[in-house]
C-alpha cells in the first residue's frame, strides 16, 4: 500500500504570473548529497497531480547513497492549485509558463523534467522554447504524436455520468474503466490509484480537478487530423531522453515510440508490462529503470 500521501515532503505556493496560486512537493532529503545532482521536476497528466509521484518521489529522494530533490506540482484547476476563472488559461502554452515560473522562484536554473501525458507535452513546449532548462528528459508514455483512439478513451471516461460514492465504489469504477489494459495491478494498486486521483470530502471521493479541464475535451474535432509536436520534439536534441510506453497505452503507439528513438540518438526506451496510459512509475523495476538512466546523467 501507498505511504502516508502527507508527509515526507515539504509544502510549497508558488504564485504564477496571473496571480494564481499553485500548490507544489518539495522532496529534500540530505541537502549536501543532493546539491551536486539536479532536482527532479515532475509534471502529471491532464487531469491528475502531484499525489501520482508520492511514492517515486520518496524513492529518489531517500536512495541511500544518490539521493535527488524531488519537485511535484499540481498544474493550475488541478489537485490543491487554484482553479482558474477564466477557463482558457488551461492550455499548453499558459502551463508551460508556470512551470518557468515555479523553476525562476525556487531557483533552479537546470533540472531533470518527468512528464506523464499532458506533463510530457509541456515538455515538448520547454524543449522548444528554453531548451537549456533540460538537463534531461522522461517521457511517460505521451510522445509528439497521439492517437486518436487513445485520446476519445480518455474523453469518454472523463465525462462518464457515473460518480463513486464512497471508496470501494471508486476502486470499482478504476477497475471498469482501466482493468483491461492494466492486467498487472493487484487490488493494493488499485486502493493507491483511487487515492492518488480522487480527493476525499467526508469520505466521499470527488474528482480534484476542474470540470471545465474535462469539459474542453467534449469539443475536440476528431474526424479532423490531430496536430503534432514533431518540431517542439527535436528540441530535445542533445538532451538525454528516456520514453516509457505501457504496453497496453492506446494514446502512444510503438510506430510513434520508435520512430522518436529513430529521431532522438541515445533515446532509452522502456515498455511497461501489464500497463496502459500511462504506467505507474513506482511498480516493477520501472523505479531502478529510472534510477540507472539518471545515474548516467
Amino acid at each position: 500500500m501507498r505511504s502516508d500521501d502527507e508527509s515526507g515532503f515539504l509544502a510549497r505556493t508558488i504564485s504564477t504570473q496571473d496571480g494564481l496560486k499553485l500548490y507544489a512537493r518539495d522532496y529534500m532529503g540530505d541537502a549536501s548529497a543532493m546539491r551536486a545532482r539536479p532536482p527532479v521536476i515532475c509534471l502529471p497528466g491532464l487531469t491528475r497531480n502531484s499525489r501520482d509521484f508520492h511514492q517515486l518521489a520518496l524513492l529518489l529522494a531517500r536512495h541511500p547513497t544518490d539521493p535527488y530533490r524531488v519537485i511535484t506540482l499540481d498544474a493550475r484547476g488541478r489537485g490543491q492549485s487554484e482553479r482558474d476563472a477564466d477557463k482558457s488559461h488551461y492550455n499548453l502554452a499558459v502551463e508551460t509558463q508556470d512551470v518557468l515560473t515555479l523553476c525562476a522562484t525556487l531557483d533552479i536554473p537546470q533540472a531533470i523534467f518527468i512528464g506523464t501525458s499532458r506533463g510530457g507535452l509541456v515538455m515538448h513546449l520547454l524543449a522548444a522554447s528554453r531548451p537549456d532548462i533540460l538537463k534531461a528528459a522522461i517521457l511517460n508514455d505521451i510522445g509528439p504524436a497521439i492517437e486518436k483512439a487513445g485520446l476519445a478513451d480518455i474523453r469518454d471516461y472523463l465525462n462518464r455520468d457515473r460518480k463513486p460514492i464512497d471508496r470501494d465504489d471508486a476502486v470499482a469504477i478504476l477497475r471498469e474503466n482501466h482493468g483491461g489494459t492494466f492486467t498487472a495491478l493487484g487490488d493494493d494498486d488499485w486502493q493507491d490509484m483511487a487515492e492518488a486521483i480522487y480527493a476525499f470530502v467526508d469520505g466521499k471521493p470527488v474528482a480534484d480537478y476542474d470540470p471545465a479541464i474535462a469539459e474542453q475535451l467534449q469539443s475536440l474535432d476528431l474526424e479532423a487530423p490531430l496536430a503534432d509536436l514533431w518540431p517542439q520534439f527535436e528540441g530535445f536534441n542533445g538532451i538525454p531522453l528516456m520514453v516509457i510506453r505501457g504496453e497496453n497505452s492506446g494514446l502512444l503507439s510503438t510506430v510513434v515510440t520508435e520512430e522518436m528513438a529513430r529521431r532522438h540518438h541515445g533515446t532509452v526506451v522502456k515498455t511497461v508490462a501489464g500497463q496502459g496510459h500511462a504506467p505507474i512509475l513506482h511498480l516493477g523495476d520501472t523505479p531502478e529503470v529510472i534510477r540507472s538512466f539518471l545515474s548516467a546523467v
